[in-house]
């Protein structure tokens, strides 16, 4: 692939937003990260921008949750072939029911450990990036 690859991830809490942050740019210019720290700016972003190759969406946010933002993102014609990665720290199987319910394409519980966070990035870019086949739609609208 000759662009990198998109990262939306949207996260409320500033300190996991920065922690992800810098996981993922350990990656460097293979993948570029955008983030969001509400539902609101995610859905915003996604209507009005080059849209992402996968979102990252954290479950436990106020205001408009995780599973919220999932459902508008798959109610919205432009936006259902998105992949959303469900990322939190609950593992309660009606949390992950729930999200395959809505359609993410994947459930992952954050682990407390940094280098498994670490681990836990680096098979997600690994997995992803791997996915990605010559006709991976370009969803910058260019």
């Amino acid at each position: 692939m000759s662009r990198p690859f998109r990262v939306l991830l949207v996260d409320d809490n500033p300190a996991d937003l920065m922690l992800a942050q810098e996981v993922f740019a350990e990656h460097g210019e293979r993948l570029t990260v955008s983030t969001c720290a509400s539902g609101e700016e995610a859905l915003r972003a996604l209507r009005g921008g080059p849209l992402p190759d996968v979102v990252i969406l954290d479950v436990n946010m106020p205001v408009m949750s995780g599973f919220e933002v999932l459902q508008a993102i798959k109610d919205d014609p432009a936006l259902l072939s998105i992949p959303v990665v469900m990322l939190s720290t609950s593992s309660q199987p009606g949390d992950v029911a729930r999200a395959y319910t809505l359609h993410a394409s994947s459930y992952m519980v954050k682990s407390n450990s940094f280098q498994k966070f670490v681990d836990q990035v680096d098979a997600f870019v690994s997995f992803w990036r791997e996915s990605r086949t010559p006709s991976w739609p370009d969803r910058s609208g260019a």
